[in-house]
């Protein structure tokens, strides 16, 4: 067989990389030796991160934080379950924050996170522009669906833009933060339903109600629990679950809005699972990283999390 010497070129859908350029109560600081350095508003933090394979930029000194996550012994970096935090006495137990005219609060978590991803914020904007051109289009507003919608950042944002959102999380602690982000955010007349339940038995339970929604947004999580010990594993459970939400989509939808974190896959798993879910539906799949920008010269970039977006073929379909 006679060697060309060169490659063969597979044609397949473009990533995009989303970084949210307009955070001013956030910020990745530095990054390097398997760390990243990061400011929540007023105060910094150090957390593990894999992907820092360089060495940092900044000295010592810049890397004295008021927080420190350090994993649990044995356990690799990456590795949710594991470790603890480190904390200045001088941190309070929480703290607002700001995004888009929003408030809320942060707050370490064992989870190594601080109560919400702000490297969501591009989906944030883009399900508000969903929002306001359905508005515009069919004169009420959207139904939207947030599936494993944690501490609500997603659903304040939805709902400030005109949409009336279902929250549900299967988590009684995740609700009650999620409620109190409401109250900071001054929103407790906000149209907004927060449910407590396994997200599969909810979409189930709807589509045997006849319920449906102009937008469905899901970040589900590797694996979980629901409240009556249901059992979730995302290499199992997200096709059949995607399938359920395609079928409790309304007749005019908007958006359908997928973000997997903290799985050994590409950016390319999201785009055929849901394009695949979508056959038929015509519409388009657009799908790549969201990932955090250092705020230096020449910054580098961390990818966090795969998504992929659908829409229906006469929506704009400008990530951003």
């Amino acid at each position: 067989m006679t060697q060309t010497g060169t490659d063969d070129v597979i044609s397949q859908p473009q990533p995009r990389l989303l970084a949210a350029a307009d955070w001013a109560d956030y910020e990745l600081v530095d990054s390097g030796n398997g760390l990243k350095l990061e400011r929540f508003g007023r105060y910094s933090f150090v957390r593990p991160e894999p992907q820092a394979m360089w060495a940092p930029r900044l000295g010592v000194d810049a890397w004295k934080a008021d927080g420190r996550f350090v994993p649990g012994q044995g356990r690799a970096e990456d590795d949710e379950e594991g470790g603890g935090w480190t904390l200045s006495p001088d941190l309070p137990e929480e703290w607002q924050v700001g995004y888009d005219g929003l408030r809320f609060l942060a707050r370490p978590t064992p989870f190594r996170h601080l109560g919400f991803f702000p490297e969501q914020a591009p989906h944030w904007r883009w399900c508000a522009a969903q929002i306001a051109g359905f508005a515009e289009r069919h004169g009420r507003r959207p139904r939207v669906l947030n599936l494993f919608a944690y501490s609500g950042i997603a659903s304040l944002h939805a709902a400030q833009a005109g949409a009336e959102v279902t929250h549900v999380d299967a988590s009684k602690k995740a609700i009650a933060q999620a409620f109190e982000n409401r109250d900071t955010a001054g929103m407790q007349d906000a149209p907004i339903r927060f449910i407590t339940e396994d997200a599969t038995r909810f979409v189930e339970r709807e589509i045997r109600r006849g319920r449906h929604y102009d937008g469905i947004i899901l970040d589900p999580p590797k694996y979980g629990r629901g409240p009556k010990g249901e059992r979730w594993r995302i290499e199992t459970d997200l096709v059949p679950l995607l399938d359920g939400c395609r079928q409790i989509l309304s007749d005019r939808p908007r958006f359908l809005l997928l973000t997997i974190y903290a799985i050994r896959a590409s950016s390319q798993a999201a785009h055929y699972a849901l394009s695949g879910i979508m056959e038929g539906a015509g519409g388009t799949v657009s799908s790549g990283e969201l990932v955090s920008v250092e705020s230096q010269p020449d910054p580098r970039v961390i990818a966090q999390a795969n998504y992929a977006r659908w829409v229906p073929a006469d929506q704009n379909t400008k990530d951003g």
